[in-house]
């Protein structure tokens, strides 16, 4: 049987087929008895998988991280589609086509990089040349950056997203700031680059997506003003000139008010035009992007509208055509 794409699956569908684990979690019913609760995904996006009456063994038969193989069935619960797992057991990685699972592929990857440096080079200001040059030459920072996704769940969560989310923002920044003259392109541009850069330590990325100890504990926000931080300290270093602190304290301001409102997890409002402009931008792409996902993935109804979406407050139209 040929493989099915995690979006072409419908409901009541028999499986027998490969996919990558993530976020398992082991845990109990109603009644007691445990289960394991899984994230199965392929390129097209997730999944939640379902294995009753599960023992340690077969929670300890994979990571997050491996590619399992997977037999069950697709049903539909509360309008979502999920898999009900009859077996599961880690596959062998030398038998796995890794083009099935990756939303972006290395030529991706390398096209996005390009377009980072291409649209950061056009920043004329120095000190923050300065800085943007800095955290492009961190080898292991760009690698994390490379293969870190935007989110675990809601948006750009895949290898990747996070490079894809800066550079469709940069991409954003560069039209938007002609029309408001009064913005500093300069300054806009290099926080879109920092905005998230905390993610790199927040988020595991080299086993499945989720949480690092330090990442549940600062959050991104807190460890991008770090990071920050320590690059600026680095080029007074190398410079022994002190980099200019109107442009360091705008540049941590958009780091710390880029969620835009307090009940988002904002230690401060956006106070400037850049970091007012930075958070509308921000929500657009993550809201669109993890939209769009959503209407991917959630299982087609016959009247063309997607299930109440609780996170959002409303439901989406497809179209009937």
């Amino acid at each position: 049987m040929s493989r099915r794409l995690i979006t072409e699956l419908p409901p009541q569908c028999q499986l027998d087929q490969t996919f990558l684990a993530t976020h398992k979690q082991l845990r109990p019913n109603r009644n007691g008895q445990l289960y394991i609760q899984v994230e199965l995904a392929d390129k097209s996006g997730t999944i939640t998988g379902r294995l009753w009456n599960a023992s340690d063994d077969d929670f300890g038969g994979f990571e997050d991280g491996d590619y399992v193989r997977v037999e069950g069935h697709t049903q539909l619960y509360s309008g979502s589609l999920q898999l009900i797992i009859a077996s599961i057991e880690r596959a062998d990685p030398r038998t796995i086509d890794e083009a099935e699972f990756l939303v972006l592929s290395k030529h991706d990857l390398v096209r996005l990089e390009a377009e980072l440096n291409a649209i950061l080079a056009t920043i004329t200001s120095a000190p923050l040349k300065a800085l943007a040059d800095e955290l492009l030459a961190d080898g292991p920072l760009m690698e994390a950056f490379r293969r870190t996704p935007a989110g675990v769940k809601h948006h750009h969560a895949y290898a990747g997203g996070l490079l894809d989310h800066v550079v469709n923002l940069l991409r954003l920044a560069d039209r938007v700031a002609p029309l408001y003259p009064a913005l500093d392109r300069n300054l806009l541009l290099v926080g879109v680059l920092v905005h998230d850069i905390g993610k790199t330590q927040e988020l595991e990325s080299l086993q499945g997506f989720s949480y690092t100890d330090v990442g549940q504990l600062l959050g991104h926000v807190l460890l991008g003003l770090e990071i920050v931080d320590a690059k600026i300290r680095a080029i007074e270093t190398r410079t022994g000139q002190r980099f200019e602190p109107e442009a360091a304290m705008r540049v941590k301001h958009m780091i710390a008010s880029h969620h835009g409102q307090y009940e988002f997890g904002s230690p401060k409002l956006p106070m400037t035009l850049e970091a007012m402009a930075l958070h509308h931008l921000d929500h657009l792409d993550a809201k669109m992007a993890g939209t769009i996902q959503l209407l991917q993935n959630e299982a087609t109804a016959e009247d063309g509208w997607t299930q109440y979406q609780q996170s959002q407050g409303r439901k989406f139209y497809r179209g009937r055509g």
